[in-house]
């Protein structure tokens, strides 16, 4: 958690949005709440006044997963919520169950089928969750997520049969992916709502995750990118197994440093908040104290990832919360190893350690 939250200002205060409800956070922008059964508990969803080809209606941005509860919280939406107007495109940030779980429904109007309509997502995002609604390319769990997490230190066999009895975690959140969709990219301008939003491309969280700023009227529409209590999850998965995540996401955070220090930022988790500038200083520094504890560990003895996590991670983890954790040790290993300030060596037992160079 952030120990420097006081710094934010949250123009809402502690009033949020129920269930099947909204609340409105900036002129034709919508705040929803759909529950998680995580840890982190909930997510946050966007619903945008709109107007396509003159038809009036409304953009979804971010789905929430495919679970009873959500859909009859949307069905609520959409009975009582929407002024007796269609959705006219879902927009999905990128392809975490969170966010793309029920895109495929909510395209085709829930369970009324009450329109059909585009997905709008980046081409990274739409590819990788194609990927994982098969069964490969994600850490939550599989054969290929065991041998993964178990290369980098994670020997536990409870812990290992675990993951590799989840391989049905994503498909189960993510059930089906739109067969087309229409492609986001960096720069393209968005006209929702007579209001212009601009789509800023990431990276590291995801491989191409969308957030949407609209300048003239100081909203951001942040995703994952960045939060106000939790920082990003940025993770080595099995498919990209000698990948650099967290240099790419330190990279992306330039660009939010260039938007208005009063923007208001709508994140996909916590509540929407001011202080964008002091809560991208606030993640740098945390990300810098992380790799200050990697460098000291492994300048002591070569250190596995899983040695790594109760250095950064000081609590106990269920096996859902240690394959973020993994991913992310693994991630500032790497980014060390990556910049030439480590050696990667592989042992007898066939582990994965790092030491400085």
């Amino acid at each position: 958690m952030n120990a420097l939250e006081h710094q934010l200002e949250y123009p809402f205060a502690d009033r949020m949005p129920a269930a099947g409800t909204t609340q409105e956070v900036a002129p034709g922008v919508y705040w929803l709440r759909m529950p998680l059964p995580f840890a982190l508990d909930h997510i946050n969803l966007w619903l945008l006044r709109d107007e396509i080809d003159g038809q009036e209606g409304w953009t979804i941005v971010d789905c929430g997963i495919a679970s009873d509860e959500i859909r009859a919280n949307w069905e609520t939406l959409f009975d009582t919520m929407l002024e007796g107007l269609p959705v006219l495109r879902v927009v999905v940030t990128h392809c975490h169950p969170d966010h793309l779980g029920l895109a495929d429904w909510l395209c085709e109007g829930g369970e009324k089928k009450r329109w059909n309509v585009r997905l709008w997502i980046t081409l990274g995002e739409y590819m990788l969750g194609r990927v994982m609604a098969a069964g490969d390319g994600s850490n939550a769990g599989g054969e290929g997520a065991a041998r993964h997490l178990a290369r980098h230190g994670l020997t536990d066999e409870a812990s290992l049969d675990k993951l590799r009895n989840r391989k049905s975690y994503y498909s189960n959140l993510v059930p089906s992916v739109p067969r087309q969709y229409r492609r986001m990219r960096e720069g393209d301008a968005l006209t929702i709502g007579g209001r212009t939003w601009r789509v800023v491309t990431g990276f590291g969280h995801s491989p191409e995750h969308c957030a949407l700023h609209a300048e003239a009227d100081g909203v951001l529409i942040s995703g994952d990118m960045v939060l106000p209590r939790i920082s990003t999850n940025v993770s080595v998965f099995d498919i990209e197994p000698e990948g650099n995540p967290l240099a790419l996401y330190l990279g992306s955070l330039g660009r939010y440093e260039t938007m208005a220090a009063d923007t208001l930022v709508l994140p996909s988790h916590g509540k929407p908040f001011r202080g964008l500038h002091t809560r991208i200083l606030q993640l740098r520094d945390h990300h810098t104290a992380r790799l200050a504890e990697v460098r000291t560990a492994c300048a002591q003895k070569p250190c596995s990832a899983a040695d790594i996590v109760p250095i950064m991670f000081k609590r106990e983890l269920d096996i859902h919360q240690m394959t973020f954790a993994m991913g992310e040790a693994l991630a500032h290993l790497h980014l060390l190893w990556l910049a030439g300030e480590m050696k990667r060596l592989q042992g007898g037992d066939g582990l994965i350690r790092f030491e400085m160079q």
